[in-house]
C-alpha cells in the first residue's frame, strides 16, 4: 500500500501519536484522561482529521473479538464468585517446603491459571494471595511478584484465550484453539521452567536467608481471619475490626459495649445488634436476633424495676408479692431464652442446606466452563462459544445478574474500540505498509536469520506501541508475507507474533497490562503494600526475556 497524501499521512500521525502517548502513559501531566479516554480521542481524531470516514471507523470495530473478550471476563467473573481462584491461592502455600518451592509453584499456578482465565485475571485475583504468603513466611516480596507477573505473561501465550492480543490472532488467523495449543504449549513449558531458573539463579541467597519466622507469625493474622470471620455476640468488640476490614460494608459504627442505664438505651442497644448482625452475618441470623433479643430485654427493665423496689420497701405482703413477680419475669425470660435453641438448630439446617446448593451452584460453573473449554478444543466459533457460557451462567444462576456484569471491565472493551478506529485509520496513511515493504526481505520466517529480525521487530514494538496494537499493525502484513510461501509458513507467523508479543511484556515495567497490575495491585494492598520499582523488574525483565523468547522460537513448529 502506498503513501496516503501528505496530509492524511501528518494528521493521521498526530492522532496515532496522541493514542500512543495516552495508552503507554494514562497521567501524562498536560492530558491525565487515562487509556481509554485516550483511545476513543485518537479515534474521534482520526475521523474528524478525515483520515478514516465514519462508516469505514464503524467498519474497524472487530465485534468478534469484543464478543470473545466480553464472554470470557463473564466467565471469569463468575469463577472468582466460585471461589475458584482462592483455591489456586490455597494451592500456593499447601505444603510449602520452602521460599524456593514456593516460586516454583507461583510460577506454575500463574501460567496455568493465565492460560485459562487471562493473564490479567490472574494477576489481579492472585497478588493479594502472593503478599500474604510472602509475609507469612517473612521473605521479601519482590521475587514472587516478578515470579507472578512474568509466568502469567508466559503461561498466557499458549491459548488464544489467555490474553488480549491473542483474542486478536484467534479472529484474524482462523487458526483453530487446538492447533494454537499444540502449537504454543511446548514453548510455553519450557519457557516456565527456564523463567523460573532464572528467578531462583538471581534470588538464591536472597530466599535462603534464614529469618525468625515466629516473628513474622506474631505480627501476621491468619489468612482465614483476614477473608472471614464469624459474629460472635459474645465478643462485641470484634464488630470494630470487621468494620474495617471487611471493605464491602461501609457504615458507622456503633456504641455497644457501654451498657444502658435507661429503656430507651436498652432499646438503642437492641437497634444497633439488629444493624450489625444485618450486615455482617446476613438476613437469616439477623432475623434470629431481631426474634429473640427484645424477649430477653423486655424483661430486663422489669426485672430491674422489681428488684429496686424491693429494696426499698420493707419485707411484707407486698414485697413478697412483688418478689414472686420478678421470679416470674425471671422464669419467663429464661423460657425466652431457651426458645433459642430450637431456633438455632433450625439456623443449623438452613445452613447446611444453603452449603448444599453453594456446592451445587459451584459444580455448575466449573461444568459450563469445563464445556466452553471443550467447545473450543472442538473448534466451534470461538465468540459465541464464550458469550454462550456467560449467558448459560446468568441463567443457571437464578439471580439478577446485575452485580456480576457489572464487575466486567467495559472499559477494556471501549479501549478496544477506539483502539480498533485508530490503528485502523493510520494503517490507511499508508506508513505501517511502507515500513514493513522495507523490511519484509530480511523478515522471511522460513529462515533464522529472518525469524530473528522479525523477533526484535515484534519485541521493539510491543515495549513501545503495547503489544495488542503491534499484533494489530504487524499481523496481516506478516500473515501475507508468509502465505506467499506456503500456509504452514502462514500459521507459524501468527505463531511467531503470539509469542514474541506476549513474552515481550516482560522485559519492563510498562511492557504488560499484567505487569502495571501486579505492579498496583501490591501497592494498593491493605497492610502488605509493596511497591515494585522499575528497575528491579528491568533487570530480571531483560534477561529473562531475551531467553525464553529465544527459546521458545526454536521450539515452534
Amino acid at each position: 500500500m502506498a503513501l496516503a497524501s501528505t496530509e492524511k499521512v501528518i494528521l493521521g500521525s498526530i492522532a496515532f501519536a496522541i493514542f500512543w502517548v495516552l495508552a503507554v502513559f494514562p497521567s501524562v501531566p498536560f492530558l491525565p484522561v487515562g487509556r481509554t479516554a485516550g483511545s476513543l480521542l485518537g479515534a474521534m481524531l482520526m475521523v474528524i482529521f478525515r483520515v478514516i470516514t465514519p462508516e469505514q471507523a464503524y467498519a474497524a470495530i472487530d465485534l468478534p473479538i469484543l464478543g470473545l473478550l466480553f464472554g470470557t471476563m463473564v466467565v471469569s467473573v463468575y469463577l472468582e464468585k466460585a471461589d475458584m481462584f482462592n483455591y489456586l491461592g490455597k494451592l500456593l502455600s499447601w505444603k510449602s517446603k520452602g521460599a524456593h518451592d514456593l516460586l516454583c509453584r507461583i510460577c506454575l499456578i500463574s501460567a496455568v491459571s493465565s492460560a485459562l482465565f487471562t493473564n490479567d485475571t490472574s494477576c489481579v485475583v492472585l497478588t493479594e494471595f502472593v503478599l500474604k504468603i510472602a509475609r507469612q513466611h517473612n521473605l521479601p516480596p519482590h521475587p514472587f511478584l516478578l515470579a507472578l507477573a512474568s509466568s502469567a505473561n508466559i503461561g498466557s501465550s499458549a491459548t488464544l484465550i489467555g490474553n488480549p492480543q491473542n483474542l486478536v490472532i484467534a479472529i484474524q488467523s482462523k487458526i483453530s484453539f487446538g492447533s494454537f495449543l499444540v502449537g504454543l504449549l511446548p514453548p510455553m513449558l519450557i519457557g516456565i521452567l527456564v523463567n523460573a531458573l532464572i528467578l531462583l539463579c538471581m534470588y538464591w541467597k536472597l530466599l535462603s536467608i534464614q529469618k525468625d519466622e515466629e516473628d513474622a507469625a506474631a505480627e501476621l493474622v491468619a489468612e482465614e481471619d483476614v477473608s472471614s470471620h464469624r459474629f460472635s455476640p459474645a465478643t462485641m468488640s470484634h464488630f470494630t475490626s470487621l468494620n474495617s476490614q471487611e471493605g464491602n460494608s461501609r457504615f458507622e459504627p456503633m456504641d455497644i459495649q457501654s451498657p444502658p442505664s435507661t429503656v430507651n438505651g436498652n432499646a438503642d442497644q437492641v437497634e444497633s445488634l439488629r444493624t450489625i448482625s444485618f450486615y455482617k452475618v446476613g438476613p437469616s441470623l439477623s432475623t434470629f436476633y431481631e426474634n429473640e433479643i427484645p424477649q430477653v430485654s423486655s424483661s430486663a427493665p422489669a426485672l430491674a424495676r422489681n428488684s429496686t423496689a424491693s429494696e426499698e420497701t420493707p419485707h411484707n405482703g407486698a414485697s413478697q408479692k412483688k418478689h414472686e413477680t420478678a421470679a416470674s419475669d425471671f422464669v419467663v425470660s429464661v423460657n425466652g431464652l431457651n426458645d433459642v435453641f430450637p431456633v438455632k438448630h433450625m439456623e443449623e439446617k438452613e445452613t447446611l442446606s444453603s452449603r448444599y446448593k453453594r456446592i451445587l451452584w459451584k459444580s455448575r460453573v466449573y461444568l459450563v466452563t469445563v464445556g466452553m473449554l471443550i467447545s473450543l478444543l472442538m473448534g466451534l466459533n470461538m465468540s459465541w462459544t464464550a458469550i454462550t457460557a456467560a449467558l448459560a451462567l446468568v441463567v443457571l444462576d437464578f439471580k439478577d445478574a446485575h452485580s456480576c456484569l457489572e464487575k466486567v471491565s467495559y472499559s477494556l472493551l471501549i479501549f478496544f474500540c477506539g483502539m480498533f478506529i485508530t490503528v485502523d485509520g493510520f494503517n490507511r496513511t499508508g506508513i505501517p505498509s511502507t515500513l514493513w515493504d522495507w523490511m519484509e526481505p530480511h523478515a522471511k520466517v522460513n529462515r533464522a536469520s529472518g525469524i530473528a529480525v522479525l523477533a526484535v521487530v515484534i519485541l521493539v514494538l510491543s515495549n513501545v506501541a503495547s503489544n495488542v496494537p503491534t499484533v494489530l499493525l504487524l499481523g496481516g502484513p506478516v500473515a501475507a508475507s508468509a502465505a506467499a510461501i506456503s500456509s504452514v509458513e502462514e500459521k507459524k507467523s501468527w505463531l511467531i507474533l503470539a509469542w514474541v508479543s506476549t513474552v515481550a511484556g516482560n522485559l519492563s515495567l510498562l511492557g504488560s497490562a499484567a505487569n502495571l497490575i501486579v505492579c498496583e495491585q501490591a501497592h494498593r494492598a491493605p497492610d502488605l503494600g509493596y511497591t515494585l520499582s522499575f528497575w528491579n523488574h528491568l533487570k530480571f525483565g531483560v534477561p529473562s526475556t531475551i531467553i525464553v523468547t529465544a527459546i521458545g522460537l526454536m521450539l515452534i513448529r
